[in-house]
């Protein structure tokens, strides 16, 4: 005769099998943003364990390598958790029906669940639920073998879009360097193309960062390099060629940084970040300054970018642009520890409570500078060696700059 127990005990365990398996539904099946308690739980509880290794680490090139395991590991911890909460949940509901023990009513759910056999049961019911409790984790393994290639194919398509940037805009990248260098090579007023292919960038970039959130975290193969980072390059770009470049209005430019805020808003959402739908300048403020923007003017001008005469009304014009992307570039650049880069990652540092604060910046360079200031130490009345490139190689990096662009 069933007791009250074995009743709570049975419903208990049908909350935690219907648990499991809408978690599952969410994170692997479900096309859209659908925050998740105990998917966020586990993205959590991960997060703070790799962040014990990324304070003991000296150098961003350290903390890197340990980030880059962080969606990965995340990832295949997800499953096991959705199979233990499947394995207690059947254990719970054959307890229930009174026909076993706790004991033998683990064993049960553990052998169905991974199919191992080496239970049997007993009675019609138990029957039914070793079947539908098989079934359940033969879908789950086959949902996340499933899920691998597709994580794959969209970080693919992400990383070759930043990596076809890499030697336009600089290392660190900078959208001021990015302008610079369409204007040396005679480009500043062709970049209709650029705009046209991160404008498709951003809109697959909402479609399959918003419903794959865990593609989020996976770092490019250099570690200078950031999705997030070059989102804000481009971002930055176009709207300095808007508001403060010479050159006719492009609307393809507007387009794109359209698609850029919209995406980066999209992306923010399953994290809990809080962007306004509609922002304005000066009643919310943007992360760079008047003066960063004054430098960034007067380095343009001078390597003779044709700039516009009235530079107030150019600020006003970029920070109108800047202010609709600037919080959600800021958010996401904490979010995943990107690395330095002006005007994003370099002012992003509080955005997320999860995000430990670090002595040294997240700069590659560290380790290479270190090196240099030992050498010049160990090494310190030897007199500068200045070498001119030779006219021939001087040509000859023009031509690769040409090809690369």
């Amino acid at each position: 005769m069933l007791t009250v127990l074995n009743i709570l005990s049975f419903l208990i365990g049908v909350s935690l099998v219907y648990f499991s398996l809408n978690s599952a539904v969410h994170t692997f099946v479900l096309p859209r943003a659908a925050p998740n308690k105990l998917v966020r739980i586990i993205f959590r509880v991960t997060r703070r364990i790799f962040n014990i290794a990324c304070v003991r680490a000296k150098t961003y090139a350290d903390r890197d390598r340990i980030m880059a395991l962080y969606g990965p590991t995340t990832l295949l911890v997800t499953v096991p958790a959705f199979l233990f909460f499947l394995l207690l949940g059947f254990t719970l509901i054959f307890w229930g029906t009174g026909g076993a023990t706790l004991l033998e009513s683990f064993e049960l759910s553990g052998s169905s669940l991974f199919t191992l056999g080496f239970v049997a049961a007993k009675t019609v019911p138990d029957y039914v639920l070793s079947f539908f409790e098989a079934a359940c984790g033969t879908i789950m393994t086959a949902l996340l073998i499933a899920y691998l290639p597709t994580i794959y194919g969209v970080y693919s398509q992400r990383e070759t879009a930043v990596n076809s940037m890499a030697t336009r805009a600089g290392d660190p990248p900078w959208g001021v360097t990015l302008i610079e260098r369409a204007y040396k090579l005679g480009r500043l007023e062709g970049m209709e193309s650029i705009w046209i292919e991160w404008e498709r960038w951003f809109v697959t970039l909402e479609e399959s960062h918003s419903s794959l959130t865990v593609t989020v975290f996976f770092r490019s193969q250099q570690p200078n390099r950031s999705w997030v980072t070059m989102a804000g390059v481009m971002l930055d770009a176009a709207a300095l060629m808007r508001s403060s470049v010479n050159v006719p209005a492009n609307p393809k430019a507007d387009l794109m940084i359209r698609a850029g805020y919209l995406a980066l808003r999209a992306v923010c959402l399953p994290y809990g970040f809080k962007t306004s739908k509609y922002p304005s300048f000066p009643e919310t403020p943007i992360s760079i300054t008047r003066d960063e923007y004054d430098a960034a003017y007067d380095y343009l001008a001078q390597v003779g970018v044709p700039m516009k005469p009235d530079r107030d009304q150019a600020w006003l014009d970029f920070a109108g642009w800047r202010v609709n992307y600037d919080g959600a570039l800021l958010d996401l650049c904490d979010l995943v520890m990107a690395p330095y880069a002006p005007w994003s990652s370099d002012r992003c540092q509080g955005h997320w409570e999860l995000t430990p604060r670090f002595t040294t910046l997240n700069r590659v360079e560290d380790e290479e500078l270190q090196y240099k200031a030992q050498k010049e130490a160990e090494l310190p009345n030897l007199p500068p060696l200045e070498a001119l490139p030779a006219p021939a190689e001087a040509a000859a990096t023009d031509s690769n700059l040409q090809r690369d662009w």
